[in-house]
């Protein structure tokens, strides 16, 4: 059963969470109105999820939350308003697994919070539009044959497959695939697990679906 826990402000928003989880059969461990009421909600309960609006009444930054409820061991999933930007790309900067808008469909937000209890990064357009859309929001600099590893590699391939598939040499897409990580550190947006590199090919636009541009990537 997943595990599920929920903070926003808004009760209403809370309660309408809890049932819809309830409802899915996922066990809802605590609500709360902050991160820190959810931290002593929660004790030492194992936590799968934890529903997590971006914007709270406490004054608490959205970095500041994310790596919070992440120390309880728990994955978080940013449930907000879609049009804050500059607030998506700090959760996903942070190491959130995925925003889903508030306007979403309740079993479209159920379904992403088992995604993200199965240990996978949310891959949706909504936030994946906005960031592109970002003009801060930098992107690593790679190269077609970078782009070509990292969309392989990120869409689930092993790294000797993805050398097959290049025709080139494992020790060579090693290569690719150690210059990627170490370009993604440069701009302050590390990537040292496949799950992190997943996130950024998404965040980039690398991943098919997301990017007109990205088909080049796998010529």
């Amino acid at each position: 059963m997943v595990r599920v826990a929920i903070v926003d402000d808004h009760e209403s928003v809370r309660l309408g969470l809890r049932a819809a989880c309830m409802n899915a059969e996922y066990e809802v461990l605590a609500t709360a109105a902050t991160v820190n009421e959810l931290v002593d909600a929660l004790a030492d309960q194992e936590c799968d999820v934890v529903v997590l609006d971006l914007s709270l009444g406490d004054g608490s930054s959205v970095t500041e939350n994310v790596k919070r409820v992440q120390g309880t061991g728990a994955a978080v999933l940013v449930h907000s308003i879609a049009d804050r930007v500059a607030s998506v790309r700090e959760a996903l900067a942070a190491g959130a697994a995925g925003v889903i808008p508030k306007s979403s469909p309740t079993t479209t937000v159920m379904a992403a919070i088992a995604t993200v209890a199965r240990g996978e990064v949310l891959n949706n357009l909504e936030w994946a539009t906005a960031i592109d859309a970002d003009s801060d929001f930098a992107k690593a600099q790679l190269g077609r044959r970078e782009r070509d590893v990292l969309h392989l590699y990120a869409s689930g391939l092993p790294l000797k497959a993805v050398a097959i598939e290049l025709g080139i040499a494992n020790s060579t897409a090693r290569e690719y695939l150690d210059r990627i990580r170490v370009k993604y550190v440069e701009v302050g947006r590390p990537a040292p697990t496949k799950v992190d590199l997943l996130r950024r090919a998404v965040e980039d636009g690398i991943l098919p679906g997301l990017d007109p541009d990205a088909g080049h990537a796998r010529r």
